[in-house]
């Protein structure tokens, strides 16, 4: 019923396990449904974290439900998750570029911060700004209405509160894919890891691709003002995110090519030294 969730959902696998290996993946698919789920449930059931809202249950009978919640819905969270945090990696990470690709030098220490958190968790809210408006007009789109809330709110009837929920379960999230990346750890190379051309630029394409899918949806129904809306608010971080990995492409120090082959000795920047220019950027 929902052929593009598949399609996310399938992109997000490819990019999760090129990027951190089966296991991880595995761990993360399911703490972060179960997170998501509880969220959600609470939230119809108890109006915390995102505010009263229901699920119209007109295709209960066509889709899976998991106590009054569809299971896709609450599945939709994981991908979401993962690219807006490794988009916040492709910030915050030193890049190094040999022939044909460009590695990402992220540490451990890097992948665990409070900057990635905080990041990752607000890169998840900006999708949701673009999301949630037009999810909620599915009625005019094949999406169908499934949801709504109790008291229209103030951003083209989304409550500020859903915002609010969404950010605190966004850092729960995240959180959740650090603390599964401190636990399970691997002395060789984890199954599923692999070098392919260009792999840090994955995620945040799918990130890109939830955006503008939305975006698309939004201008087919005729709410333009809504699109703009949403067109104005991702040109700046769009721009500021793609300005700093431009400008940290083979600027690095020495100790971070250093420290991320310790944690990462099967990465593809051991392959090539390429230049490197003095100075922390």
């Amino acid at each position: 019923m929902r052929p593009y969730v598949f399609a996310f959902f399938a992109s997000y696998l490819v990019a999760a396990v090129l990027h951190l290996g089966w296991r991880k993946t595995v761990w993360f698919t399911l703490a972060g449904y179960l997170i998501a789920f509880a969220s959600e449930y609470s939230s119809i059931n108890n109006g915390f974290p995102y505010g009263w809202y229901y699920y119209v249950d007109t295709t209960r009978g066509q889709e899976l439900w998991v106590a009054g919640v569809p299971f896709f819905d609450s599945l939709s969270y994981v991908f979401l998750s993962y690219c807006s945090y490794a988009t916040a990696l492709l910030v915050l990470s030193p890049v190094k570029k040999i022939k044909g690709d460009l590695v990402l030098l992220e540490t451990g220490r890097l992948r665990r911060s409070f900057s990635a958190l905080l990041l990752g968790s607000l890169f998840q809210v900006f999708l949701d700004i673009v999301i949630d408006p037009v999810a909620l007009q599915g009625s005019r789109w094949f999406l169908g209405r499934i949801y709504g809330y109790n008291e229209v709110g103030m951003h083209y009837g989304v409550p500020i509160s859903n915002y609010l929920g969404w950010f605190l379960v966004s850092l729960f999230l995240v959180g959740a894919l650090q603390l599964i990346d401190r636990l399970v750890r691997h002395k060789e190379k984890p199954a599923g890891v692999a070098a392919a051309p260009y792999r840090c630029l994955y995620a945040p394409f799918l990130y890109l691709c939830v955006v503008a899918f939305n975006l698309f949806v939004t201008v087919y129904i005729g709410e333009h003002l809504m699109a703009l809306t949403g067109l104005f608010i991702y040109t700046l971080p769009v721009v500021m995110a793609a300005v700093l990995f431009c400008n940290r492409i083979n600027r690095y120090h020495k100790d971070e090519l250093a420290d991320h082959l310790v944690e990462f000795p099967w990465s593809a920047a051991a392959a090539s030294a390429g230049p490197v220019r003095s100075g922390r950027p």
